[in-house]
């Protein structure tokens, strides 16, 4: 696989479009954090480390749903392996006017845009969510 992160946004939108409550996915560190943001802004329930049949480590997603639609309308992967995207702070995107998150991977962890403004820290942007 050559994108985890964009594995797993993946499985999270399509675990949406098919009203799935909870969505399975590898485990790696990178993933955890962005997890973390995506739990902390709201738009996951949030996930428990389990195992797969095989014994290898997974996070079980718990989505979340307003009034029978899904929390994140739109979930986007901006700096993928092929083209890396990274932008000062004074660059950092606001998503929606500030409706939604863009998760930046900086120097001092993943974090959302506003953290990272409030840090002032740059880095590479890894997706954006509505």
């Amino acid at each position: 696989m050559n994108d985890p992160l964009g594995d797993m946004l993946t499985r999270i939108r399509n675990a949406q479009m098919r009203g799935k409550s909870v969505v399975s996915t590898p485990a790696s560190k990178q993933r955890a954090r962005v997890l973390d943001v995506l739990a902390d802004e709201g738009y996951i329930r949030g996930y428990e480390s389990g195992t797969d049949a095989l014994g290898h480590p997974t996070f079980e997603i718990s989505l979340k749903y307003y009034e029978g639609t899904p929390v994140i309308r739109e979930l986007k992967r901006v700096s993928k392996p092929g083209r890396r995207v990274y932008m000062g702070v004074s660059d950092i995107p606001q998503v929606r006017q500030g409706l939604g998150v863009s998760i930046v991977s900086t120097s001092r962890g993943v974090m959302s845009d506003a953290a990272a403004r409030a840090a002032n820290v740059g880095g590479e942007v890894l997706c954006t969510v509505f």
